[in-house]
């Protein structure tokens, strides 16, 4: 089976979680950080084979109407910041073994352009958004409020 064909009924996935605050580190720097007078999200985003930008754009549209904020409100409706952080991890297949496979995670060379796509795109919407730094070992601090924690896909 080939990477595409395990991506195949897959589309990009964004894991939300509503915070108080939320940063990225890398190499002890912050190179991304949130701190909301309320609350922001904090998106980590999965890339599959399939993906492309019209998806990345669907995608965060969805996002930035999701209403998971306090009041039922969404961050187009309070303008709550959202930190884009890249994940592949989200598309590892625990289902034999113990050890995760990625053969569904797009490559970096796919990934990346669209984790960027997915974040022009909440920006053009009108979001504040801050990211990390795709491919990096990062630090993600976050402080999850109530807990709320949602994946989104399409």
């Amino acid at each position: 089976m080939t990477p595409a064909d395990v991506a195949a009924s897959a589309a990009m996935r964004v894991l939300v979680q509503r915070v108080t605050s939320a940063s990225v580190v890398v190499g002890g720097q912050v190179v991304g950080a949130i701190r909301p007078e309320g609350q922001g999200l904090l998106a980590l985003v999965g890339v599959t084979h399939t993906d492309d930008v019209a998806t990345a754009q669907r995608l965060a549209e969805k996002l930035w109407q999701l209403r998971i904020l306090d009041d039922e409100k969404s961050a187009s409706d309070v303008g709550a910041p959202i930190l884009v952080v890249s994940q592949f991890t989200l598309y590892g297949n625990t289902t034999k073994g113990r050890r995760p496979t990625w053969n569904a995670a797009a490559p970096g060379a796919v990934a990346e352009p669209l984790v960027d796509a997915f974040a022009a795109a909440l920006s053009a919407l009108g979001a504040e958004v801050q990211t990390g730094v795709f491919g990096a070992d990062m630090a993600v601090e976050l402080v999850n409020d109530g807990p709320v924690t949602v994946l989104l896909e399409l």
